[in-house]
């Protein structure tokens, strides 16, 4: 009897692994095609700065060119492979859960997963141009603007990340009143707290031009209040 939990614990393992490397396959098998068409997504992900910086940019560092293709490759491969990865984690936790629990850990992955790409998408289609034409309103004539391209990379990156962990605001939400962590009441009540925070928040991480701090601020701030109606229709009160 004595061994059975170390059974379970090596045969949890062996899953884990299992999965790892599943994972791991996959996401090098879309690295590597990645690679091939870096060049191309070079010119997708530099078109937003290209409408204000017709020269290109510049590379400073050795192997910044090369540097700067395998974080595209790896961007790429992350959010082709993503479905894929979620899928991973929910069949390894999904023999562990209740039939509820499973119906609730299921649409919370594609929700997810969804709205961080609708947030990405949003940061590369409407944000980008604003900030990078505030940048270039206010060079000064004798200025050159000749951004670097690891530098740059590194911007859109940060931004990626931000929009898309913005747009999941209402999953968390919705999480947070579905398990009980919160009340729709609560929620409700921090309205104005959230309201402000939600300008704090833009003002820290978006360039300091009141287009782009509006372009995070009003989304988050919307969709708290989304997630809010969410909750109010997908979760039931509880009776006493």
């Amino acid at each position: 009897m004595s061994d059975l939990p170390q059974e379970s614990l090596l045969s949890h393992l062996i899953e884990l692994r299992n999965r790892l490397v599943k994972t791991l396959a996959v996401f090098a098998i879309a690295f590597c095609i990645a690679i091939y068409f870096s060049e191309h997504l070079y010119e997708i992900l530099t078109q937003p700065l290209m409408k204000f910086l017709p020269g290109g940019l510049i590379s400073t560092g050795i192997t910044s060119p090369f540097v700067v293709l395998m974080k595209i490759a790896a961007l790429v491969a992350f959010v082709v492979t993503l479905p894929h990865t979620l899928f991973q984690i929910w069949a390894f936790i999904a023999p562990g859960l209740y039939a509820h629990e499973k119906k609730l850990l299921l649409p919370f992955i594609v929700s997810a997963t969804i709205l961080f790409l609708v947030g990405m998408c949003f940061a590369y289609f409407f944000v980008f141009g604003m900030v990078f034409k505030f940048i270039a309103s206010i060079l000064p004539p004798n200025m050159r603007w000749t951004p670097d391209s690891g530098t740059y990379f590194e911007f859109i990156l940060n931004m990626f990340f931000m929009f898309g962990l913005t747009f999941e605001v209402p999953v968390a939400v919705v999480l947070m009143a579905k398990i009980g962590v919160v009340k729709i009441k609560q929620l409700k009540e921090a309205r104005p707290y959230i309201i402000v925070g939600s300008f704090v928040i833009a003002a820290i991480v978006t360039p300091p031009d009141v287009a782009s701090q509006l372009m995070l601020a009003i989304p988050l701030w919307l969709l708290f209040e989304a997630g809010v109606l969410a909750a109010q229709i997908l979760v039931k009160p509880k009776s006493n």
